[in-house]
Order: C-alpha cells, then structure tokens, then sequence
C-alpha cells in the first residue's frame, strides 16, 4: 500500500474510534389519560325502543420537550333497533380534540382539530344491526410550555331533531 493510502486508512480509523456514538433513539412519550362516560339520549327517536347511547371518552396527552401531543379514543354502545349500517342516525357528528394550557379559571385553548369520520363509525354496525364500536383520532401536537392538556368535547347532530349540534364535554387529561 502506498504511504498517501496508509494515511488515509490511518485517519479514517482514528476518526471512527474517536467519534462520539450515535446518539441513542429517542425515547416515545408517555401518555397520561383521563376517560368519562355519558347516557346520550337520540333526540331524533321517541319511539318505544331503548334509544341511549352509552360513549366513554378516553382523552390522553404526553409531553416530549416543549411539544404536547394528544389523541382521543371512543368508544359506544349504540343501539340495537335499527336497520344495518344506517347512514341517517346523524346529519352530523364529531370530536373535536383540544390542547390547551392549564391555567387558573379558563384553560386557553392553543389548538384544536375537528375529526368528522366518527360519524361514519357511529353508523357503522355489525351484520345484526349492533351499533357498538370505537374510534381514536389521529395525534395532534403542538408545542406548548409547561402545563398543558388534552381535552375531547363530542358534537352529535341527531337526524330528524331540529336542534342541530348537541355539546357533550368529556373529562380532559392529566395535565403534562
């Protein structure tokens, strides 16, 4: 081997085992979450049949750093008396997830994402009409100094009511 390759070969090595070890994977946040249930009544439906809807929400955030991450995860025992996969349950439906910073009196709110596929779940059932099923949003993040929050409000538009949107506030998370 000629000298100018030896002293490449030679820096290179000396280079390597001087270099400091890649740095290690960084580790997935941990998650703190709150979960509360409510008997929502179909505002659309007075007929003879059990018509409630039992939703628990399950609304979590974690912190990485400055940054605040959150999702929400439903999850409903519906009703048994209608037709399979009836899409006229809602003329609307959605989660809208927030993360907020903790603060006394009114937490404000520094983001918040309105997901509306749940209403496809909800009037999604089984092959028996069973309206029982889940959903979880994707994760939203943002970032946010210390104290903050994740927090679900669940919006339903009962077909066939009149009311328009109903307001249900669920149990934020832990704050992080």
């Amino acid at each position: 081997m000629n000298t100018f390759k030896r002293a490449a070969v030679a820096a290179l090595t000396v280079a390597a085992v001087a270099a400091p070890a890649a740095p290690a994977a960084t580790a997935a946040p941990v998650y703190q979450c709150s979960s509360s249930s409510q008997d929502i009544d179909d505002a659309g439906y007075d007929g003879p049949w059990p018509d409630n809807w039992k939703i628990t929400i399950r609304t979590c955030a974690a912190r990485s750093g400055n940054t605040v991450y959150a999702y929400a995860e439903a999850n409903w025992d519906g009703t048994r008396f209608r037709e399979v996969d009836d899409p006229t349950i809602f003329d609307g439906a959605k989660l809208r997830l927030q993360i907020k910073l903790s603060r006394d009196g009114t937490d404000p709110v520094v983001i918040e994402r309105d997901f509306t596929e749940i209403e496809r779940r909800l009037e999604d059932s089984t092959s028996g009409g069973n309206y029982d099923g889940r959903y979880r949003t994707p994760t939203i993040s943002h970032r946010a100094g210390s104290g903050a929050l994740a927090d679900s409000v669940l919006f339903l538009d009962w077909h066939g009511d009149g009311r328009g949107y109903g307001r249900h506030d669920y149990t934020g998370s832990p704050t992080v």
